[in-house]
């Protein structure tokens, strides 16, 4: 038993007090059908019961109750016995027949295409039962190949006469078209009514699947079938498949005519042409025993069995067989006249708008004949086109670019995937040309906000943080750009201008004003004075001679480490004063004037002296009887050294 059986609530119990539900053979729309034992007449029984959301509506549970009637007037070995209805609680019920075995939708599923003979027994059989609900005045009104029962034993019997109404009452509206699209009446689209002619038509469409493997019409959505169902005519199955006798395309043709006036009056009529064309074709509609082995489900002390029908026997071509009659010119009539394209239409819209509830907005807007664009982006133009052609489009090139999209690839159509169009609609795809060219003017000079705006209507992108330097200019102007091309390569510098493409990637230079002058200051003021700009200073000075600055001032600062600005970040070392470098005075006592003056110049000193020292011919005769400083002094380069002079001889 699979985890939905075990967790269906109905398995184990014992409904009315008379049936034990053992497990679940089949859910539908309307109700569920579990196979169960009848207590009483200790048999295996088949028990629809009615959903529990349908249960509290009488509509439906008139329906239910109609199709418990329906079934039990007919008392023929082709339609499903139905022995009971009742109703538990909140249940309701009816009591079936059970017949282990498939139904002719997991034939058809298994087998594609059905044989000759086969196909000829399941017709016989089936026709022969809705004979029979014909003869008692009941339309089935929902014959298709999910109703048809082929048993183990190899009994055929039609079912599920939950649609069945009086030929009395007949007029459908609303929720009562709910036939099935696919083998639909035309009469049911455009006048909403049916009678025993419309279960013909859904015959022959389900003839026409057993011999061909498919049905006639096909459609994404069931307004595209329901208006094929009304418009046009079903193919002869031998377009199809070629080993289709001419009599069983002119059956189909002749159940499948869009007038009623044109097809068999009831089951019996066509059962009769079917069974001439049997004895015309030697085929005799018995089936053999099961060929397939049955698939087995254990359900409390019972087996629930599948099993597919074996192959149909065909009699002895060779036995002598009435010939039938040709009344092939008769089967060949066609409707002659439709109604007026535009009121039926309407009539058509309006209809399936109540039957499709489901997909309301689809039949409420009517786009039956729209296709929908499928999507191509991603691809090359040649891929896009043929896509759009093979749709039913029209394709048209353009052409924009982008900064996502590679070259040559398409970015996406205009009306876009997923629009429902018109078949031969133009749809433009646009192809990527890539990232625009710009050419970006001087930065240099601008602000830094001023820049960062300039360069974003470039669609390129700008760093996070600029790199800011100490310069001459004023502080947050640009001084430099440098560009990274997106498709990678070397930076290049943009602060006068330059190329670039979108989602390039550009780096400011911004000045952060004049590097600080710190000559003359304390250290500690100018350790202030730089730090205040996110300078860093040096854990160690460096100290010079200097003339010009006094001692322990600052002369300056050392040459950065590397080329290029000074940035706020870096370690600056300052240059201090030792004051001016002394030098030795040299002894000049006991000289001539001449003498010491020379001496002196040699050093770089100069010499002061009395005036007259200067006259004509006293040099020479005047002679250094003292100095100051002493030579045991000493002096800076360009010091002055006092000499006292006196005459000789």
């Amino acid at each position: 038993m699979t985890s939905n059986q075990q967790a269906d609530p109905l398995i184990g119990r014992l409904v009315d007090g008379r049936y034990r539900v053992r497990a679940r053979i089949a859910r539908g729309g309307m109700a569920t059908v579990y196979v169960a034992t009848d207590l009483r007449l200790e048999r295996r029984i088949a028990l629809k019961v009615m959903h529990a959301h349908l249960s509290d509506d009488s509509a439906f549970q008139s329906r239910f109750i109609q199709e418990a009637r329906s079934a039990a007037r007919l008392a023929d070995p082709h339609v499903v016995n139905v022995f009971d209805q009742g109703q538990d609680g909140e249940l309701a019920y009816l009591v079936m027949e059970y017949l282990p075995g498939i139904t002719l939708r997991e034939l058809l599923r298994e087998q594609k295409r059905l044989t000759i003979p086969q196909t000829i027994t399941i017709m016989d059989a089936v026709l022969a039962g809705l004979s029979a609900a014909h003869r008692a005045g009941i339309v089935h009104r929902d014959v298709k190949p999910e109703n048809v029962l082929l048993a183990e034993d190899g009994r055929i019997k039609i079912g599920d006469f939950g649609l069945a109404r009086a030929t009395t009452a007949n007029t459908a509206t609303g929720q009562q078209l709910l036939g099935t699209i696919a083998y639909l009446a035309p009469e049911l689209v455009t006048r909403g009514t049916a009678d025993a002619r419309s279960d013909i038509y859904a015959l022959g469409i389900m003839l026409y699947e057993m011999l061909v493997g498919e049905q006639p019409y096909k459609g994404e959505q069931p307004m595209q079938i329901a208006f094929q169902h009304a418009t046009e005519s079903v193919p002869r199955p031998s377009v199809r498949n070629p080993a289709v006798p001419e009599q069983l395309d002119e059956l189909v043709l002749w159940a499948t005519e869009k007038s009623p006036d044109e097809r068999p009056d009831d089951a019996q009529q066509m059962l009769e042409r079917l069974r001439e064309i049997e004895r015309s074709l030697g085929v005799a509609p018995v089936a053999a025993a099961p060929s397939a082995q049955p698939m087995r489900s254990q359900a409390d002390s019972g087996d629930l069995t599948k099993v597919m029908p074996g192959t149909m026997v065909i009699a002895d071509p060779t036995a002598p067989v009435p010939q039938a009659v040709d009344n092939a010119t008769i089967l060949r009539r066609r409707a002659s006249k439709r109604r007026a394209r535009g009121a039926f239409l309407l009539t058509l819209v309006l209809l399936l708008a109540v039957l499709a509830g489901g997909v309301g907005w689809w039949f409420g807007s009517g786009p039956g004949s729209l296709i929908t664009v499928p999507s191509v982006a991603g691809g090359t133009y040649e891929d896009a086109s043929a896509a759009l052609i093979d749709a039913g489009f029209v394709p048209v090139r353009a052409e924009e670019n982008s900064i996502d999209i590679d070259r040559d690839i398409a970015i996406r159509s205009t009306p876009g995937a997923g629009e429902r169009l018109d078949k031969g609609t133009e749809v433009t795809v646009y192809i990527s040309l890539g990232p625009a060219s710009h050419a970006a003017e001087a930065l240099n000079g601008k602000t830094e906000s001023d820049a960062r705006e300039y360069l974003s209507g470039l669609n390129v992108n700008v760093t996070d943080e600029p790199l800011i330097l100490f310069s001459d200019a004023d502080a947050g102007v640009v001084i430099n750009a440098y560009v990274t091309p997106r498709a990678g390569g070397d930076a290049y510098a943009c602060g006068e201008g330059c190329d670039l493409l979108e989602d390039d990637t550009v780096e400011l230079y911004v000045s952060a004003g004049a590097f600080p002058d710190v000559s003359g200051m304390s250290v500690d003021e100018a350790t202030s004075t730089l730090t205040d700009k996110k300078l860093l200073i040096a854990d160690e000075s460096r100290y010079e001679f200097s003339g010009s600055v006094e001692k322990d001032r600052v002369i300056g600062v050392s040459d950065r480490a590397s080329e290029g600005n000074w940035r706020p970040g870096d370690t600056v070392q300052l240059i201090v004063s030792k004051g001016p470098e002394l030098f030795p005075v040299p002894d000049v006592t006991g000289r001539s004037l001449v003498e010491a003056r020379q001496i002196l110049e040699d050093n770089g000193f100069s010499a002061s002296y009395a005036p007259w020292g200067d006259l004509p011919g006293f040099a020479e005769m005047a002679q250094v009887t003292g100095q100051d400083p002493g030579s045991d002094k000493s002096l800076p380069r360009g010091g002055t050294v006092k000499l006292s002079i006196q005459l000789t001889g």
